[in-house]
């Protein structure tokens, strides 16, 4: 991509990281500046992609912005893929009753961002002055628990599914929460979607779904 877009007319390219890139380091929240420390072979390919952008845009005078997202969910996530996120698994499972599976003891916390909100902000970075060769986090600004996210899904769905633990996964990070203030001083970005409300969307358009 990186190539064609050198030798193509396009103004800007904005890059889709990951707030895995971070690691799993105690300080809270995540800011850019902090040192990488990719605890998995996804987060490290991430972290890669984004040395690629800065080399290019410092060789060949290329605009490059890098996002770094934060637990994207929303409608349309595919609760079977191999890489689907926790709450498209859990609400398919809750449906019809089953268990989610919680690694751990759930008091692992997560910024879940709607992927309107995500989507917001890629449109932010195309156009927004002094962004380029920059690095953003786009996230909620807040976190919540694995076990909190399973009692707001019993919570609309009106059910009362009781989760299954097991033991935690290696290089799975403890806590994630993102430090959006930088964001929102170059891009202007604010997500407008909070976490409940992006919820019952993901709810509503999954039960549509099924029918």
């Amino acid at each position: 991509i990186l190539i064609a877009y050198r030798e193509a007319t396009v103004k800007r390219i904005v890059y889709a990281s990951s707030a895995s890139v971070y690691g799993d380091s105690p300080a809270l929240p995540k800011e850019e500046e902090m040192n990488p420390g990719p605890l998995s072979p996804y987060a490290a390919s991430k972290l890669l992609g984004e040395e690629y952008g800065k080399v290019f845009a410092s060789l060949y005078d290329l605009e490059v912005v890098i996002l770094r997202y934060f637990n994207v969910f929303g409608p349309g996530q595919d609760p079977a893929s191999q890489y689907a996120a926790a709450i498209p698994r859990f609400i398919k499972g809750m449906l019809r009753g089953d268990p989610p599976t919680i690694y751990g003891d759930g008091e692992q916390s997560r910024d879940f961002t709607f992927v309107g909100n995500v989507a917001k902000a890629n449109l932010l970075a195309l156009k927004a002055r002094n962004a380029s060769g920059g690095v953003f986090n786009i996230a909620s600004g807040g976190r919540i628990t694995i076990n909190e996210l399973v009692k707001q899904l019993n919570k609309i769905l009106g059910k009362n599914v009781k989760p299954l633990h097991t033991e935690p996964r290696p290089g799975d990070v403890r806590h994630s929460f993102g430090d959006i203030s930088k964001a929102r001083e170059v891009l202007a970005y604010e997500p407008e979607v909070g976490f409940v409300e992006g919820l019952r969307k993901t709810v509503e358009k999954n039960v549509e779904r099924l029918g």
